[in-house]
């Protein structure tokens, strides 16, 4: 049997449930292996990536190096352990990355790889913006802002607890990197033909309240002005899914046609 340029990249080998199950637990494996080895890395560098999480706090405290302090017997353990756990895993995302690809790609034809692998590598770089984004944007404002309204309300701020801090910091932006991630959603709905652009368009006003909505119940710090930060763009990446999604209809239509002119 000759089968369409589409589907010979496919393997069509059937395999039993449990060479499936082995599969996934090798994959699973390698994931852990990659997560602690990355954990291993983060390691040898927590002091230099607690100098980058303690980094916003300059320019809004006087001396960001006696403003956090900690009085819990295990807050050093545990500002080590957030530090050493993310930071291993933003070294082995892309380790991790392959392990999943590993185990979903013989199932899959070379164009639906293709556009899985893409997915994937722009919800990575969709990720990375938006903590990029939290980390030089909004992480002072929402620092100031904080100590603005302890002021505001008559109370004096001598420290933070760093156990506080850290995981204030990581919350925000974790919530950021997440919340950049809807596009992908989308986008995948479009290839999939669930939704269409004219959906999107018609929907527009409704999306841009909920956005605003999901940034108000997301996002740690209440002020509007964070909000609005990670309000805006996901606007503006939601209008480019309408195109994006638009230019693969337009072009799903002119194959199509293609097809049918040499039929």
């Amino acid at each position: 049997m000759t089968l369409p340029d589409d589907t010979e990249s496919r393997d069509w080998t059937v395999k039993p449930i449990l060479e499936h199950l082995d599969d996934l637990r090798r994959a699973c494996f390698w994931a852990l292996a990659a997560l602690l080895a990355g954990m291993a890395v983060a390691l040898r560098f927590a002091p230099a990536l607690f100098r980058l999480i303690k980094a916003p706090l300059y320019g809004v405290v006087e001396n960001p190096d006696t403003f956090l302090r900690n009085i819990d017997v295990t807050g050093g353990m545990s500002v080590a352990m957030q530090t050493i756990f993310w930071g291993g895993l933003l070294f082995s995302a892309p380790a991790i990355l392959a392990a999943v690809a590993w185990f979903v790609f013989p199932g899959l034809t070379g164009r639906e790889r293709r556009a899985v692998l893409g997915g994937m590598l722009f919800a990575l770089v969709l990720f990375v913006c938006g903590v990029l984004m939290c980390y030089f944007a909004a992480l002072k404002p929402a620092l100031r802002i904080m100590l603005w309204f302890n002021e505001w309300l008559g109370f004096k701020v001598e420290y933070f607890l760093v156990t506080s801090y850290v995981g204030f910091v990581l919350k925000l932006l974790l919530s950021f990197g997440l919340t950049f991630e809807l596009p992908v959603v989308l986008l995948i709905l479009g290839h999939l033909g669930i939704i269409t652009s004219a959906q999107l368009r018609r929907t527009r006003r409704h999306a841009i309240v909920l956005i605003l909505v999901l940034a108000m119940v997301i996002t740690p710090t209440q002020d509007p002005f964070s909000q609005l930060l990670l309000a805006i763009p996901l606007i503006m990446l939601h209008e480019i899914c309408i195109w994006l999604v638009w230019a693969r209809e337009r072009r799903a239509i002119s194959e199509s046609d293609s097809l049918n002119a040499r039929e």
